[in-house]
């Protein structure tokens, strides 16, 4: 491993570096950012910086790391070196072994990420995969990244729409992290109207898509089999899509989900908004389990994730793949110019 340090300021950078927040230390995070730097030519990504803790990349990869005191070091340092900003110790670092110092160091990392993007000196925010059990433990009240990250941009949960995305499919959960029982309730007509006015304009801003296209998917088998297998369908789902419509918003449905994800109705929507948490996930990892990406809508910063966990089980084993996190990077610094160049054009 070869590792030195940048510690002169450098006069800024044309275009500032996207910030990749490392998640949990103790999780495969740092391996794949590393393992992004190294295909960074193949896969022609845009310069990035690691925000963590520098050791728990040298723990798991011996490629060049650069220790950055500020994002233009990041740049200068990029081409032959991945810069890592080092906010704090995170104790003993053991792949595999999630503690509470890596968790704080996680909690840090995320929350110094965020700053970095909404100042500006990042252009955007990739947050990598943490463990909500250890952030928990050291006081982390959010049900997730997403929730926090909106939070710190000064956004409500429910302005905040988290979008999975893939090459040929975006999927949006009405409701995320609830039980399946407590959906019906909590599938409110203020809820999907609310949350379709934001994707529609996140993929207008962030996508490039003049004219958005939204499919809904029914609650029940057959989208309630116009009321006999529930009346969801009928009472809340379709009434707010009459209100979009009137908006001027191009929204469809409810359609059955089963006959949503093929390759013929894919090409009829630019997305797909579901009531549930795995009626979305499902389809989108089933089709781009490797490449999927994590986009939160609605913020005034570009963030993306890749979609998958800490994976603890494999951490250290130099088995994590890093196509998530280099796709969450590329959907990151496309979403960025697309919002460039809307600002641009204002």
């Amino acid at each position: 491993m070869r590792w030195s340090s940048i510690v002169e300021v450098t006069p800024a950078p044309p275009v500032a570096p996207i910030a990749i927040s490392m998640g949990d230390p103790a999780g495969i995070g740092p391996e794949v950012i590393a393992k992004a730097w190294a295909a960074r030519e193949a896969a022609a990504l845009p310069p990035f910086v690691a925000v963590g803790d520098t050791r728990a990349i040298a723990r798991v990869w011996d490629g060049p790391i650069v220790e950055v005191r500020d994002l233009a070091g990041a740049m200068a340092a990029f081409p032959t070196a991945l810069p890592v900003f080092t906010i704090e110790d995170g104790g003993e670092i053991v792949p595999g072994v999630p503690d509470l110092d890596g968790a704080r160091c996680a909690f840090h990392s995320l929350e110094l990420g965020v700053g970095l993007a909404r100042s500006g000196a990042a252009r955007a925010l990739v947050t990598g995969p943490v463990s909500k059990a250890q952030l928990y433990a050291v006081g982390f009240i959010h049900p997730g990244q997403t929730e926090f990250v909106a939070e710190r941009c000064g956004v409500s949960r429910e302005n905040a729409v988290m979008m999975l995305a893939g090459p040929g499919l975006r999927v949006v959960p009405l409701t995320v992290h609830v039980a399946l029982a407590d959906v019906p309730l909590l599938l409110t007509r203020e809820l999907i109207v609310a949350k379709a006015r934001v994707t529609a304009r996140g993929l207008q801003r962030q996508f490039g898509i003049a004219a958005p296209r939204l499919a809904f998917a029914g609650l029940n088998p057959h989208a309630g089999e116009d009321g006999a297998l529930g009346r969801e369908e009928i009472e809340v789902i379709a009434p707010a899509i009459a209100e979009l419509v009137a908006e001027g918003i191009d929204a469809r449905g409810p359609f059955s989900a089963d006959t949503l994800f093929h390759a013929r109705a894919r090409a009829g929507y630019d997305a797909v908004l579901c009531p549930y948490h795995d009626q979305a996930l499902v389809p989108l990892k089933t089709l781009y389990f490797d490449d999927g990406v994590n986009v939160t809508l609605g913020l005034p910063i570009v963030r993306t994730s890749p979609d998958h966990g800490t994976a603890f089980d494999i951490a250290g084993k130099d088995r994590a793949d890093p196509t998530s996190t280099i796709a969450a990077i590329r959907m990151a610094d496309a979403l960025a110019d697309h919002r460039d160049a809307e600002r641009e054009g204002a």
